[in-house]
Order: C-alpha cells, then structure tokens, then sequence
C-alpha cells in the first residue's frame, strides 16, 4: 500500500514540468507564453495518465507593458507599470504616504496628489491590506497617481495588478518601484511635483482553462486547482509555476492509485488569475455548486517545506488535513479563516468547499513574489515531492465516499468576512458578492 510514496518521492514528473514552464518566458495573462504553458500543461496531464485533457478558451482584456518612469526633480527613478493601469502621463506633488492604512487616507489631503504607498503593513495591525485596497483608497481620495513601494530590499520593483473585475482598466496610472526606490522618493521628493508616466497596450486577447479527470464517473467532483499565467517580469516559479507542477505531479500519483479514487477528480489549471482571477470566476459561475464536493487550490506551494491549508471554515477540509498530518506524522498547519485572494474564491463565496494550499511561511507578504526575483533557483525538488505525498493522501481522503466536507451558508461566510476584518477592503475595490 506504500510503494506509491517511493514512486512519488523519485518521480521527476512535477519537476520537469515547472522547469518546462519557467522556460518558456513571459506567461502573462492573454500571452503567446500562456497559450504554450496552458498547451504544455494539457499535454503533461495527458502523459500523466488523466483523460480528456483540453483547452477550454475565453475572452479577456489584454495588457501588455511598455515603458514607464517616474521622474523627479533632475533624476528619473526605475519603476515598472502596474497591470491594469492606464497608459497616462501625471504632473503632481507626491505624497508618501507610508503604510497607506484607511486612516492614513482619510487624515490626508490626496486631492490632485501622486500618493506612495508601502507594500505591508505595520506589526500591530490586524489585518494584510492588499495593493487594490491601497490603490482604490487613492482613487477616492482623489489621487491622480499610484506608487506601490516594496517592503522587501534588493532594488526589486514589485508589480499586481489593478482595476476592477466589470472594468478591468483602472483609472489612474499605477506603477511598483523598489524599496530603495521608494525610499529615495520619500527623501528627496515627498511633497515635491513629479512626473509619472505609464505605458502599456491594452487589446483584446484570449485566454484559457486546461482541464483533465480522473476517477469513476460520478456526479460529485473534487477539484485539485492551480493558475497557469504569472507576471511577464520574472519566471513565474514560485507564483505559480509550482503550483501547476503540483497539479500535474498529483495527475501522476493518482492516476497509479484510480482504483482508490471513490470521487471523481478534475484537474483543472486556470489562466487569468492574476488580472482578477477570470478564469476560475468564468468557471464556478458556470458549475452546479451541488456537484462540487471540495476544490484543493494550489497556489504558492513549494516555496517552504511545511504545507499550509487556508480552510474557510469548512470543517471537512480541516479535518481531512488533520488525519494526513496524523497518519504519516508529518506537520501541515490548517488556517480556519478566510482568504478571499486567489482561484478558490470563486467557489468559497458561494459556500462551495475549498481551500488554498499554500507553504508556511514567514513574515508579511510576497516574499520574491511579483518580482524579478521569482525564479526556480529558489525551490527545491524534494520539497516538491514531500508536498505531493501529502496533498496525494489529502485529494484520495476527500474522494472518499464515507468522508463528508458540508458547504457552507453564503450568509455565514459574509458574516466571517465582516468579523474578519475582510469584508472592508473587498467593498472598497468591488469585490464584494453579496448584498449589502
């Protein structure tokens, strides 16, 4: 009954096909490269023993990035556009604005202003503000421009998209410089007019799904998830080349125990996650939520060797996770509350069961994500494989048909975002779901 571990901690499958995708460049949402890393990834699932594997293409707004600068006083400071952004030119003081907490803003004359904000948060606040929240905070303040500054050093500007999800270009221009960028900036120019301008191309484009399945013909499905696209600087390893390695590892493991298998399982790698999660919105809008047993989202696996299951509140994930960790002695911290910040959302906040399988990690934020330094140097194979033996017994525990995972009532997860100090920052940048 074990021999499949030994299989799973020797197989290359994983492996090969993150460095396949970090080789092939630019993976940006709408992209030639997604198309190839969607392509590759249906083609890895189908050499890995799934059935049916395919493309299933949408439409989307495409970006693409051009040239854009900050200059200041005498100087032009390095920045790169933020997706989504507008291609704008803005003459206006700068405002550096710290952390950018809601209070900040509201204490703050913003009127006209180009506003500088950092991307964490201090140690005695309660919750993560992510970068939307601080760039819409700006927009109604009447800012006319957005500069995000990383809080990790080493001359790395970070990017993350803006806009909404019904008007995906926002209205500002919007740009990520480095910490030391945006120390420079406080220094020097706080107060000062600067000059921002943003180019970018913004087009029609398509995207797509891959999916794949495995298992007995049932009308209850697992989901076992990733995102395929990343942002155009950098290779995309950790953020989410890993996490579709593990889509595919677990395709393989898998399909040798389908005899194990008491539910049906999908393998599905979303593209557009990282302008507004389009491809898994597209997706659970369209899917009976009742057939839809568990969705087990892998996004940020890899990056460190202990596995962290964000659950929602849904306590047959939890406890699912709970019995691996038991049973094969190893640590895997589940996180009760909500995360409203990648592809299992779209399921979460109409009360499917999902979770986001991440890595434990420290600190606040990204870490190398979103930036230059996001490369396949800074993960290692066997933390791969340890991961994949663990979220293999995770997927076959949730198939069984004696295990139950209940959803969970709309109303009591708009109720654990108002607790949670969540539900602000989704009203602010338009992503809320519910009434109210």
């Amino acid at each position: 009954m074990s021999e499949w571990i030994g299989n799973v901690f020797e197989s290359d499958v994983g492996w090969d096909h993150l460095e396949a995708l970090v080789d092939v460049g630019n993976r940006m949402a709408g992209s030639e490269g997604e198309r190839e890393a969607a392509e590759l990834t249906r083609d890895a699932l189908a050499d890995a023993g799934a059935r049916n594997a395919r493309l299933e293409p949408f439409e989307i707004q495409g970006w693409e990035r051009a040239d854009s600068a900050i200059e200041a006083g005498e100087t032009t400071q390095d920045c790169i556009a933020l997706p989504r952004s507008p291609a704008d030119r803005v003459d206006a003081p700068l405002v550096d604005l710290g952390y950018g907490l809601p209070a900040d803003f509201e204490e703050a004359d913003l009127e006209g202003t180009i506003v500088m904000v950092r991307s964490d948060v201090p140690d005695y606040y309660d919750r993560y503000l992510h970068r939307r929240e601080k760039y819409f905070h700006a927009i109604e303040n009447g800012a006319v421009g957005f500069v995000y500054r990383n809080h990790v050093e080493g001359c790395l500007p970070p990017t993350g998209s803006v806009g909404w999800t019904d008007q995906p270009i926002g209205p500002i221009p919007a740009v990520g410089v480095s910490s030391e960028v945006g120390a420079r900036l406080a220094r020097r120019f706080d107060g000062d007019e600067i000059t921002l301008s943003v180019g970018a191309e913004i087009h029609a484009a398509e995207s797509q799904n891959v999916r794949a399945e495995l298992g007995p013909d049932t009308d209850e499905r697992v989901l076992v998830t990733s995102h395929v696209d990343a942002h155009d600087i950098a290779e995309g390893a950790m953020d989410n080349g890993a996490g579709t390695a593990m889509v595919v590892e677990l395709a393989n493991a898998l399909a040798a125990r389908e005899a194990d298998l008491e539910t049906r399982v999908e393998f599905v790698a979303f593209g557009a996650e990282e302008v507004g999660l389009t491809g898994s919105e597209r997706f659970a809008a369209a899917a009976d939520p009742e057939r839809i047993k568990a969705v087990v989202n892998n996004d940020g696996v890899v990056r460190d060797r202990t596995l962290s299951i964000v659950t929602h509140g849904f306590g047959g994930l939890q406890a699912a996770a709970n019995e691996v960790a038991d049973r094969y002695d190893h640590p895997i911290e589940t996180v009760p509350t909500l995360g409203p910040h990648s592809d299992h959302w779209p399921f979460v906040e109409r009360g499917v069961p999902g979770c986001h399988v991440k890595a434990k990690s420290e600190g606040p934020g990204r870490g190398w994500g979103h930036t230059f330094a996001d490369t396949i140097e800074k993960l290692e194979p066997r933390t791969l494989r340890e991961q994949a033996i663990l979220l293999t017994a995770y997927v076959v525990e949730l198939a069984r048909e004696d295990v139950s995972v209940e959803a969970r009532d709309t109303a009591a997860i708009a109720a654990d975002l108002e607790s949670q100090g969540l539900a602000e920052g989704m009203k602010v940048t338009g992503d809320w779901p519910y009434d109210g």
